[in-house]
């Protein structure tokens, strides 16, 4: 059963207040009380309500742990249920929120490296391992008149970040963890998300041509998001952390179907202090943007194909304000955790390496293996009857069952790997598992066409032998509204590096006014199209 949103916060609320202590944000409404308060915090740091001196505050037993100053809030660890109430009762105090959390920001699909997809634009990428997506948003026509996002700062609330990664290292001016799993200074990215996002607004431009879409801005990482999720404490610790730094835009790939009282209160203030702040629409292909993204000055995102078509999971509906690159985007991810596949194909006494990409949930081969090829069809269980597999890879074609089912039909008879072939042109990523399990086989995927040859092949009685390895690399492609809106962060990096006066709402504004049109878009599945970094700067630059 699905819960509504005012279920699903009650449920966890409920489940909450289980627990001995309650973690819990305090909205101050007395200015003066909240002034000691933070005083004393600054003092001290973490310290104890009971017997403070702070007003009625005194009488709670609680300890504060955060001063959010930006925010007139406290962050307080309330002894149990009967303290969180007193809070609740204290004329100092507008509203007491209890710790929850959203699920944790992941890809739709991804963490392999692939080539770049191709685009229309080809001829304008700056190099050839530019992401296709810089060049979708028209960011190489924009670098001139904004020098490239050149004192522009961007804050990514995300999972954390690899700062030695080269091709983030430059850009990267510091970070913070606010999980509560280290002292604030750990800000390590064991997920990749944070690592990806990051890449794609101000990654560096390297002699290949990977760059990110504003590659002289600078990047600060709020760490918000753990194994359990991402809380609202975190996260309204993390922005009012950028209202501090004065950053010039927050990134926010993360989300969910409901928002609190104080992630809204924090995204207000952010607006407020000129801040502009763009969040992902959502992954489930509903008509129901997310939140923080659905917020009315927040900047909602939705995610685009190469062929500029709308992804099946991106969420749209009447926030949506623009669309941008979500699908295939290759970025950076914590260094050595990337999978790039090689496939070399040894037909009778010729053999050539072919275009490839492998599948999550497959075995890796770090070190390579070469085996020999039998045809089984579609993969079905029919296909394998009376056919040796037994320590050999199976050839597969795609269609009618799933990519796992091929697998589990092959290892069933006796196949240690599998090449599956496209029955359409070009790769895709697909994924063996639903649940994060790997499987006892190799899996790679080749282009239907040779794919088609290699049966012909057979069919002629000639030997097929692949040579296949899983390589580590510093870059991955993965595919999400996540992935599309820092495409956007980094667009009004070059925005805000232009023209450091345009508040939230008038960059907002220049984004939806320059976006180029898609359609049909008759549910605004789009927004105002994908978003144009050269026209939107040009705008700025006639707004000075």
């Amino acid at each position: 059963m699905k819960l509504n949103a005012f279920s699903l916060v009650l449920s966890v609320m409920l489940a909450t207040s289980a627990q001995a202590s309650q973690r819990v944000i305090v909205i101050m409404k007395d200015q003066q009380t909240f002034k000691a308060a933070n005083m004393a915090y600054k003092a001290k740091g973490s310290y104890s309500l009971k017997n403070s001196g702070m007003n009625t505050l005194s009488k709670v037993d609680g300890q504060v742990e955060q001063s959010l100053e930006n925010l007139n809030t406290l962050i307080v660890n309330a002894k149990d249920d009967v303290e969180v109430s007193k809070l609740q009762a204290d004329p100092s105090v507008a509203y007491v929120e209890k710790e929850v959390f959203h699920e944790a920001p992941r890809p739709v699909a991804g963490w392999l490296s692939t080539p770049a997809a191709k685009s229309s634009q080809q001829t304008q990428i700056p190099g050839k391992n530019t992401p296709w997506g810089i060049v979708a948003v028209k960011a190489p026509q924009a670098w001139a008149t904004s020098k490239q996002g050149q004192g522009a700062r961007v804050l990514v609330l995300d999972t954390g970040i690899d700062a030695n990664h080269p091709s983030l290292k430059a850009n990267f001016e510091q970070g913070k963890d606010f999980t509560g799993a280290s002292d604030g200074s750990d800000f390590t990215d064991h997920v990749g998300h944070g690592s990806h996002c990051s890449g794609t607004i101000a990654g560096v431009m390297d002699s290949s041509g990977f760059t990110g879409v504003a590659p002289k801005a600078k990047i600060l990482m709020g760490r918000v998001c753990s194994d359990d999720g991402c809380s609202n404490v975190a996260i309204a610790a993390g922005i009012n952390w950028g209202i501090q730094q004065k950053v010039d835009v927050i990134s926010m790939s993360l989300g969910g179907a409901w928002s609190t009282p104080a992630e809204r209160d924090a995204v207000a203030k952010a607006d407020k202090a000129g801040l502009t702040v763009v969040a992902a629409s959502g992954n489930d292909g509903s008509n129901k943007v997310s939140y923080p993204a659905a917020l009315p000055s927040v900047i909602a995102v939705g995610a685009v194909d190469n062929t500029l078509k709308k992804a099946d999971f991106s969420q749209y509906g009447p926030e949506l304000a623009v669309v941008a690159p979500g699908v295939d985007v290759v970025s950076t991810v914590p260094q050595g955790t990337g999978r790039e596949s090689s496939v070399t194909l040894i037909v009778g006494q010729k053999s050539a390496k072919v275009n490839s990409a492998t599948f999550q949930g497959a075995r890796e081969v770090l070190n390579g293996e070469t085996n020999v090829l039998v045809d089984a069809g579609l993969g079905k269980p029919e296909d394998f009857k009376g056919k040796d597999l037994k320590g050999k890879y199976a050839l597969i074609s795609r269609g009618e069952i799933s990519f796992g089912d091929k697998i589990k039909n092959a290892i069933a008879a006796g196949a240690t790997g599998a090449i599956i072939y496209n029955n359409a042109p070009g790769l895709l990523q697909g994924s063996l598992t639903s649940d994060g399990s790997t499987l006892p086989a190799a899996v790679f995927m080749i282009e239907q066409t040779v794919g088609q040859q290699l049966v012909a092949a057979l069919k002629a009685n000639t030997a097929v032998k692949a040579t296949v390895q899983t390589v580590a690399t510093d870059y991955a492609s993965f595919q999400g509204t996540s992935m599309a809106t820092p495409h956007v962060a980094g667009v009004v990096a070059l925005i805000k590096a232009t023209n450091k006066k345009l508040t939230g709402a008038q960059v907002k504004a220049i984004l939806k006014q320059t976006a180029t049109a898609l359609g049909p878009n008759s549910n605004n599945e789009y927004g105002s199209g994908v978003v144009n970094a050269e026209a939107a700067v040009n705008a700025a630059k006639a707004a000075n």
